[in-house]
């Protein structure tokens, strides 16, 4: 789920008309790898998304998120200056340290092309400046990013074949057909890797969660932001489930999915998730409350399954206020049996796609 339109870029989607139309998001989809690992650049917006739990070697927790988006400005493609911005690419990056308390965050951002930015068709290499996220011919997915205090050089080696999410990959976000996302994920990822933190590296392994999303149309008018969650649990089961909040309160759209430990997947529509906030933390920065501890609930079978998640500390905000970038809460999490991410936009302004 994150597509967060930078200030600057909105700027540009405003003064520039589109001349061409954006594809339009339709069920139906069949999910191609290794080509859907790959840009979809017709699209209006994507995003190649990994966050993680690290063990570093003496030990200790840490969680990550690592981000490359690549967006098309609503501008005449057919343009044949050299500095029309047909692409651009920009990236976050973050470490979550509870020996610090607080998340370390750095951000990239430049269009396509001038060997600044490229994101490729075809299979996954999404490169910012010094950024990288590929994907490898044996399967194996890496980053290589360097911000200040913080450095991460991880590989990510699939156990599980791709989550479809939605339909087959078409995944509805709200009340209209249009406003959806082909959408699938990677759990269970196996990471090793090294990680900097500040002069000293150390040695990580751990476990990841990959998301792939392109669309067009994301969020209705009247929708305020999100709540999204991706779990990895011990049994080899996996869950994504996510909300979209509606402006003035309530929920205006839901879903989600269930991969249980024999590899059966089970989708969840709106009627089958609910988010009830146990626990918000207020920002200092932003003055945004977040309910960082939720109880995520699932119709499953004719019950309800309830899970409680609970943070690994409360400051896991991503404030990118000085890149043009917007404000959100990404943090690791842990629930009965499991640990992932949970994501909430839209806490200090309605979000802009």
């Amino acid at each position: 789920m994150r597509a967060m339109l930078p200030v600057w870029l909105a700027a540009v989607a405003v003064a520039a008309p589109a001349a061409v139309p954006f594809p339009v998001v339709r069920p139906g989809i069949v999910l191609s790898f290794p080509a859907d690992h790959g840009a979809h650049p017709t699209f209006r917006t994507e995003w190649w998304y990994v966050t993680g739990w690290l063990r570093t070697d003496d030990g200790k927790d840490l969680g990550f998120q690592v981000t490359f988006f690549r967006t098309r400005p609503p501008v005449d493609q057919a343009n044949p200056s050299r500095f029309a911005a047909r692409q651009v690419l920009f990236a976050h990056a973050a470490l979550s340290d509870p020996a610090t308390g607080r998340l370390l965050h750095g951000e990239r951002a430049a269009r396509q092309g001038f060997g600044l930015a490229s994101a490729r068709i075809g299979d996954a290499d999404i490169a910012i400046r010094d950024w990288r996220l590929h994907r490898a011919a044996n399967g194996v997915w890496a980053t290589r990013v360097a911000a200040d205090g913080f450095a991460l050089s991880l590989d990510f080696r699939p156990t599980q074949p791709p989550l479809p999410q939605g339909l087959g990959g078409y995944s509805r976000k709200g009340p209209q057909p249009q406003q959806a996302s082909y959408y699938y994920s990677v759990p269970h990822l196996r990471v090793a890797g090294k990680v900097r933190r500040g002069g000293r590296i150390v040695a990580v392994t751990g476990e990841a969660w990959l998301d792939r999303e392109w669309s067009s149309d994301y969020l209705a008018p009247d929708a305020q932001g999100w709540d999204w969650t991706g779990l990895n649990f011990d049994d080899g089961s996996a869950l994504m489930a996510f909300r979209i909040r509606r402006k003035g309160g309530g929920t205006l759209w839901a879903g989600g999915a269930l991969r249980r430990p024999n590899g059966n997947i089970t989708a969840l529509g709106p009627q089958d998730v609910a988010f009830r906030p146990l626990a918000t933390w207020r920002s200092s920065a932003t003055g945004a409350v977040y309910p960082v501890s939720q109880e995520v609930s699932l119709r499953l079978d004719g019950r309800i399954a309830r899970f409680r998640l609970t943070p690994m500390f409360a400051a896991q905000e991503l404030d990118a206020r000085r890149g043009g970038m917007p404000v959100y809460w990404e943090g690791a999490v842990r629930t009965r049996g499991g640990r992932g991410y949970l994501e909430l936009t839209g806490y200090d302004r309605a979000l802009r796609m």
